[in-house]
């Protein structure tokens, strides 16, 4: 992999290629899951941008064109590694087996996964809102996990903008100052918000940026799943064998706005989406050349996904808000002095305005 490459990794075929090859190891059932993978996601955010607009969740990040970046990247992860995600990355929740309606439990402000599960063996953290912030945090368990000899690889997610950050300078100094074993996997969907990448960096692309911390830097086309799960599982497998980190590059489209707050618009050429071919598409049409995918598959795959996420919206619907105490539960590791007064400072009713 050169850490300038101006080519694109790619695996599935497109206009310009002839021949198709699939990743060693992978089975026609991990095949099949990763285009379910995607079609679920597909669904789900589909159905949150209804559920924003009827007003039952807050502002939302659609994904739509981004499927195949995150379920191949999270698909290459084993059990023990270690991912850190953005608000953004619904499909690879998804992916390492988080429930829907978790997400969706989450979506509507009643907390999040993280207080059901075992915070000794948490494997998957939550999402990170502010830009960049989770980078630093990632090279640190990252490194832990190292000293442990927990054989385990941290990845970190982040999108193009958080390139400009200065924590992703700071993470990627550390990780390449001390060889963590980090995958930092740039999702480049075109846009930092409204801001196309042109005129957010002027390197010519975001792979390079490696090349300055002294690691591995790589492109792969962020829509081609089977590349990315590819890409992503040498990077792995060189950060698990003391290979150092790996910087990649995933050159994908953000369809949709960046948020249910956003008109895009406002900053894009009515004909720039048509420019990108659907990741699901390639992955559908893939499919259909080797495994024999069907018309019946798909419409069946269709209907299991829209009763998935009905299920899950119900079911996260019928749980109640939660205590308001409990908003203090995962501040601290122990008890502060100011909770005190700040509980005292609760309403006796906080939802009665609602």
């Amino acid at each position: 992999m050169a850490s300038q490459a101006q080519d694109l990794v790619r695996v599935l075929p497109d206009e310009d290629a002839d021949e198709r090859r699939t990743p060693d190891g992978l089975s026609e059932e991990t095949l099949r899951n990763l285009y379910e993978t995607q079609v679920l996601a597909r669904t789900f955010d589909e159905k949150a941008i209804s559920l924003h607009r009827q007003g039952r969740i807050g502002t939302y990040a659609p994904m739509q064109g981004q499927e195949a970046a995150q379920v191949g990247a999270a698909t290459a992860l084993r059990e023990a590694d270690i991912l850190f995600p953005t608000y953004r990355d619904h499909a690879m929740f998804l992916t390492r087996g988080l429930q829907l309606a978790e997400i969706v439990h989450h979506l509507m402000g009643r907390g999040n996964y993280i207080d059901r599960q075992d915070p000794a063996d948490l494997r998957t953290f939550p999402i990170t809102i502010p830009i960049a912030t989770q980078l630093p945090h990632a090279v640190g368990v990252a490194m832990a996990a190292a000293y442990k000899g927990d054989d385990a690889v941290a990845m970190a997610s982040l999108g193009d903008g958080a390139t400009s950050e200065g924590d992703f300078h700071e993470a990627c100094n550390i990780a390449g100052v001390f060889d963590a074993p980090t995958v930092f996997f740039c999702q480049n969907n075109g846009y930092a918000i409204s801001v196309p990448r042109e005129r957010q960096t002027a390197s010519a692309t975001i792979a390079q940026k490696a090349d300055a911390y002294g690691f591995e830097g790589v492109r792969v086309d962020g829509n081609d799943v089977l590349a990315v799960y590819d890409v992503v599982s040498e990077a792995i497998e060189r950060a698990r064998d003391d290979g150092g980190p790996t910087l990649i590059e995933a050159v994908t489209y953000r369809r949709g706005p960046h948020t249910t707050t956003d008109d895009p618009d406002v900053y894009r050429d009515e004909d720039e989406r048509a420019d990108w071919e659907d990741p699901l598409e390639r992955t559908r049409a893939y499919l259909e050349a080797t495994v024999d995918w069907s018309e019946g598959d798909e419409r069946a795959l269709r209907e299991r996904a829209r009763d998935r996420v009905q299920a899950a919206v119900e079911a996260a619907a019928a749980e109640s808000d939660p205590e308001p105490e409990t908003m203090f539960d995962h501040v601290y590791a122990a008890d502060h002095p100011r909770y005190r007064q700040q509980r005292r400072e609760l309403p006796e009713d906080p939802y009665a305005s609602h």
